[in-house]
């Protein structure tokens, strides 16, 4: 994926091969996927230092924003050396939207992000996530009104359709574009797939053919190798890993490097993932405190050890744990 053989439209003909979004510059095309109750503060910090261009936050309540609670405050907040990030946003209603949009400029995020794909059925039932899909009337509007006002690029992500076997998702892009929105992320697959079955990779190049604005590919890359793929197969402009990230942040330092043209490492060895794991807990206990940081450790524990020899037994361990002291003892002695 040297950038030298790749033709990109949003990159910069200069050396280091940047990829823009309206007036934001990114140092590659790989960029970290919006997931609720997963790409908090730590865990984008640590993707971005191995080599994110860009990170997006959790999924944040517009009438969160506008009512002023507090736990959605706390899903804005950013590390001072976090480096470009992007606030996802997630409602149907154009007058809160903007609200939240203008509420934003508060921040330091680099990017509005708005939530035009979440599959979960208590987001669908308000009209939220993917039920905007039925409606591309609206998805201008609502893009229309995050634009009008604030000063930060504009961007949504979408699925390639809402029923089984739909696809509206050149439909849905053109709407988006047409709102003034910067680019749009596509996810290959439709709302009554949740994460099951194959994304559908032509659905996004059918996007890439049809609007002007960025197009970012979202769905089944877990290396390289189908990094490579999705960019050559839908011509995409950006790369979105969620799933693939987890417990591999290493991810994005092999992307970027090929991206670079540079040889890839070896995979990341146990003393290494050892030091990840821990450097992910004081992350958290730092940010949310240490009765919050041993519990979500839980899960963070099972991204990063899948495939390693014993990791049920680590599993059980770290799951009986309540004590961040004692957790941290474990990690050590992994």
């Amino acid at each position: 994926m040297n950038h030298r053989e790749t033709d990109i439209g949003t990159r910069e003909a200069t050396a280091g091969g940047c990829v823009s979004i309206g007036k934001l510059k990114l140092k590659n095309p790989f960029v970290l996927a919006p997931l609720a109750g997963i790409t908090d503060a730590p865990m984008r910090r640590i993707c971005r230092q191995m080599g994110a261009s860009l990170t997006y936050s959790e999924m944040v309540s517009a009438k969160g924003m506008y009512y002023g609670d507090r736990k959605t405050e706390k899903l804005l907040a950013l590390y001072d050396d976090e480096g470009p990030t992007a606030c996802q946003i997630f409602g149907s209603e154009p007058e809160v939207i903007a609200f939240a949009a203008e509420k934003l400029e508060q921040y330091g995020h680099a990017l509005l992000d708005i939530n035009m794909g979440c599959p979960m059925p208590k987001v669908v039932r308000n009209g939220d996530g993917s039920a905007l899909l039925k409606d591309p009337v609206r998805i201008e509007r609502i893009v229309a009104a995050a634009v009008a006002h604030t000063t930060k690029p504009v961007t949504a992500k979408i699925r390639i359709g809402y029923g089984a076997g739909e696809n509206n998702a050149v439909e849905t892009a053109k709407a988006i574009e047409a709102g003034g929105g910067a680019a749009v992320a596509v996810h290959g697959r439709t709302r009554a797939q949740l994460y099951t079955g194959k994304a559908d990779w032509g659905a996004i190049a059918a996007v890439k053919q049809a609007v002007k604005i960025p197009v970012i590919g979202n769905g089944d890359v877990t290396d390289v190798s189908s990094a490579r793929a999705m960019m050559e197969q839908t011509g995409c402009d950006l790369v979105m890993i969620g799933r693939g990230a987890l417990g591999n942040p290493w991810l994005f330092r092999d992307l970027s490097r090929d991206w670079q043209g540079l040889p890839p490492v070896p995979p990341p060895s146990l003393p290494e993932i050892r030091e990840m794991l821990l450097r992910h807990l004081d992350d958290l206990t730092g940010w949310k405190g240490d009765y919050t940081a041993v519990r979500e450790m839980r899960k963070v524990c099972g991204w990063y050890i899948r495939g390693i020899p014993g990791s049920a037994a680590f599993r059980r361990q770290v799951n009986q744990i309540t004590d961040v002291d004692e957790l941290r003892r474990v990690i050590e002695g992994l």
